[in-house]
C-alpha cells in the first residue's frame, strides 16, 4: 500500500472504469464496484476469450483470491473455494438463481451454461448470507448472462475448435440474434478426450454444456427473460472420494435447469421476479462390478426483490426468497426440506466520499428454525484510495451427503458416514481493505479478515463404538463421521493487482496477480478433519493477455503451498507445493479467423489437488476461431 501511495500521479476511480465497474453481486442493486465496501473481482467476456481455458472452473482457479482444486482436466471434476472456505461455503449464482446442488458440494461447479453466452462473472469475497442466505461463507461467484444483462448489441456467431494430445477435441460456440424487441442467444461447450492412463483406466472425460436464452423488452416497463440449459459430464473419478486401491471409479452427473425472469421498471422502482427448477442425476460407479450410487436432486426456488431508488435517503432493496429442495438416493435415501427468507438491504452515499449498506435476513430453515443474519459494508474514498470495511454472520447448513452419506446401503465396512444430527455452522467475519487507483490502468486491492466458525461442519475418524448410528455398521471399523467441529478460526491476508491498459490503437495488455495467505486454528488437542486440513496455507495466481496487431498471446499460472499428505497403499502424494502454468498464442489469419496453438501445464509437473487424484501432465493443441 505505501508502494501503491508513493507511485506517481493518482486518478479518481470514476476515470477508469475498466478497473471500477459496476456490479450487482454486493447489493443486487446496479453500484461502482469502489462503494461497495467489498473486495470485488470482475472478468469480462473479452477477458474470458484471451485466456487458455476451456470450462469456467478452469477459469476460477487462475483469479485472484479463489482456490479451486480440480479433479479431471477441462471441467470434469473441481471443488472451488474462496477465503479458506470449504467448497461447501461458495455460493454459486447463475443471473440470480442459486446453482448450488442439494446432493453436495462437490458438484457447484457444473455450471449449466455454454461459455458463449456468459456476459461477465462477479466474484465477491468474504460473508454475504444477510442477502444469499446459507452458503454465502467464503464468498459469491455470480455469472451474468448476455441475455439476461441484456448486453447483445448486434447479430452474431462465433466458433473455436481444437483438438490435441490425448484424443482431445472440444468445441466452443455460439450465437446472438437481435430482432426487434426480441433477443435469443444460445451456446454449447464440449471438452473431450480419452486421457492419460491412471490404475486400470484412462483419466478420460467427456463434458457438454448446451444452452438457450431469450429476453423481450417492451422497451417501456417490462423485461422478460428464459433460459433452458442441458450439462452432462461423464469422467474418471479414481480416488476422487477415496484412497483405496480397489477404486477404479468412474462418474457421471446430468443436470437440467429451466429459468425465468420478469423485471418491471416505473420511474426510481424495479421490481424483479425469478422462478427456476433445477434438477441433477448423479451415477457414480466405485469400480465395473460395483452397484453404482444413483442420487437425483431437485431444486424448485423463487425469488422476488423490489429496488426502490429514494433519491438523497439512499437505495433500498428488499426480497423473500423460497427454496424447497430434496433427493432421491439408493443410497442416502428419499429427503426434502424447504427454506424461507426475507432480507432487506440499504445503501447510503453520506456526503462525496462516505458510503454505508447495511442488511439483515431473517432465514427460515425447516430443519434450523430462524436465524437472524445481520451484515454491514462501508466505505471511504480520497482522491486515489478507497478504504472499506466489513462484518456479517454467516450460516451453512449440511447437506444430504453430510446428513445421510452410506446410509441406505446394507453394510459399511469403513469410509465416510453421514450425520443426521448435525447443527448447522455459523460465522461471524470480519474485513478491512484498501483499493488504491494508480494512473487509469493500475488497481491494488489489500485486504485482512478474520472469521470465527461455531460448529463447522468436518469429517472426523471416529471409532464405531462412538457412532451415533450402528444399523449398518461394523463392530471395531473406524469410520470419517460428518461431526460439528469445536470453534475454528481463519485469518487471511490478500493483494489484489489488476492492470488493463491500451498502449495504441492495436497494441493492449491485460494482467491479475492475486496472492492469499491462510491460517486456520483450532482448540489445542483438536486435530483437523478432512476439509480444515485441505485448503492452500498460500496462494499466487495470475493471468496474463497480451495483444499486437494480430498476434495475441496470453498465459496463466498457479502456485500453491498446501499440507502435504501421502497414501502409500495408492502411492501417491499430495507435495508441499506446486507450479502450473497454461499459454496460448494466436494469429489472425483475417478479419474473422484466427489460428491457435495452447499448451497446458508447459513444465510437465505431476501433481495432485486431492489425495490420489491425478492432474494431467504437458497438454499440447491447437485449433481456428472465427467470428461472424
Amino acid at each position: 500500500m505505501l508502494l501503491a501511495l508513493s507511485a506517481g500521479k493518482a486518478y479518481s476511480q470514476t476515470e477508469n472504469p475498466t478497473l471500477d465497474p459496476v456490479t450487482i453481486s454486493s447489493t443486487i442493486s446496479p453500484t461502482l464496484s469502489s462503494r461497495t465496501g467489498r473486495n470485488i473481482t470482475i472478468i469480462s467476456k473479452e477477458d474470458i476469450q484471451k485466456l487458455p481455458v476451456s470450462s469456467i472452473d478452469e477459469l476460477l482457479r487462475y483469479l485472484p483470491g479463489i482456490e479451486v482444486q480440480s479433479k479431471s482436466a477441462m471441467g470434469g471434476s473441481s471443488d472451488i473455494m474462496v477465503r479458506g472456505g470449504t467448497f461447501q461455503q461458495v455460493l454459486v449464482i447463475l443471473d440470480g438463481i442459486r446453482i448450488n446442488d442439494a446432493i453436495t458440494g462437490h458438484f457447484n461447479s457444473y455450471i449449466p451454461i455454454s461459455l458463449y453466452e456468459i456476459d461477465r462473472i462477479e466474484i465477491l469475497k468474504g460473508s454475504s448470507s444477510a442477502i444469499y442466505g446459507s452458503e454465502a461463507v467464503g464468498g459469491v461467484i455470480h455469472i451474468i448472462s448476455k441475455a439476461f444483462a441484456q448486453k447483445v448489441k448486434n447479430n452474431e456467431a462465433s466458433i473455436q475448435a481444437a483438438g490435441g494430445d490425448f484424443g482431445l477435441w472440444k468445441i466452443n460456440a455460439g450465437g446472438a440474434a437481435l430482432i426487434k424487441n426480441h433477443t435469443i442467444t444460445g451456446g454449447i461447450t464440449s471438452n473431450n478426450a480419452n486421457g492419460g492412463r491412471l490404475r486400470g483406466i484412462n483419466n478420460y472425460f467427456h463434458n457438454n454444456t448446451a444452452s438457450l436464452s431469450y429476453t423481450y423488452n417492451n422497451q417501456k416497463d417490462w423485461v422478460l427473460s428464459l433460459r433452458a440449459a442441458y450439462d452432462k459430464r461423464d469422467f474418471a473419478a479414481q480416488n476422487h472420494y477415496t484412497s483405496f486401491l480397489s477404486d477404479t471409479a468412474s462418474e457421471i452427473v446430468t443436470s437440467k435447469l429451466i429459468q425465468a425472469q420478469a423485471a418491471y421498471t416505473r420511474k426510481n422502482v424495479r421490481w424483479n421476479n425469478s422462478i427456476a427448477y433445477r434438477t441433477a442425476n448423479d451415477e457414480y460407479y466405485f469400480n465395473p462390478s460395483s452397484i453404482p450410487n444413483n442420487n437425483i436432486s431437485k431444486q424448485w426456488q423463487y425469488l422476488s426483490t423490489v429496488d426502490i431508488d429514494m433519491n438523497n435517503a439512499g437505495k433500498l432493496v428488499t426480497g423473500i426468497q423460497t427454496i424447497n429442495k430434496g433427493i432421491e438416493s439408493n443410497d442416502r435415501g428419499n429427503h426434502n426440506l424447504w427454506q424461507v427468507a426475507a432480507f432487506a438491504v440499504w445503501q447510503k452515499n453520506i456526503g462525496e466520499r462516505f458510503n454505508i449498506s447495511p442488511a439483515l435476513r431473517f432465514d427460515y430453515h425447516e430443519r434450523n428454525k430462524w436465524n437472524i443474519l445481520p451484515q454491514l459494508n462501508l466505505s471511504y474514498k480520497t482522491a486515489h484510495v478507497q478504504y472499506r470495511a466489513s462484518v456479517g454472520k454467516t450460516i451453512r447448513d449440511a447437506d444430504f451427503t453430510e446428513r445421510f452419506n452410506n446410509y441406505n446401503k446394507a453394510i459399511v465396512t469403513s469410509g465416510r458416514v453421514g450425520n443426521p444430527f448435525l447443527k448447522a455452522e455459523t460465522a461471524w467475519n470480519q474485513e478491512i481493505g484498501a483499493d488504491i487507483f494508480i494512473k487509469k490502468f493500475l488497481k491494488i486491492s489489500v485486504s485482512q479478515f478474520y472469521r470465527e466458525f461455531s460448529n463447522m461442519i468436518d469429517y472426523v475418524r471416529t471409532p464405531y463404538a462412538d457412532m451415533p448410528r450402528k444399523d449398518n455398521l461394523v463392530p471395531g471399523a473406524f469410520y470419517d463421521l460428518g461431526t460439528n467441529a469445536a470453534k475454528v478460526k481463519n485469518l487471511g491476508f490478500e493483494a489484489d493487482i489488476i492492470f488493463k491498459h491500451h498502449f495504441k490503437k492495436n497494441q493492449e495488455l491485460t494482467a491479475t496477480l492475486g496472492n492469499i495467505w491462510l491460517q486456520s486454528k483450532l482448540p489445542d488437542g483438536k486435530q483437523p478433519g478432512y476439509y480444515l486440513s485441505g485448503h492452500a496455507r498460500w496462494i499466487t495466481n495470475a493471468t496474463l493477455a497480451y495483444s499486437y496487431n494480430r498476434l495475441t498471446g496470453s498465459l496463466s499460472f498457479i502456485y500453491k503451498v498446501r499440507n502435504p499428505q501421502t497414501a502409500s497403499a495408492i502411492d501417491a502424494v499430495v507435495t508441499k507445493d506446486y507450479f502450473v502454468a497454461n499459454a496460448k498464442v494466436g494469429y489472425s489469419l483475417c478479419h474473422k479467423l484466427q489460428a491457435f496453438v495452447q499448451v497446458d501445464n508447459i513444465s510437465n509437473r505431476r501433481y495432485s489437488d486431492l489425495l490420489g487424484a491425478i492432474m494431467p501432465g504437458r497438454w499440447a493443441m491447437a485449433g481456428i476461431n472465427i467470428k461472424f
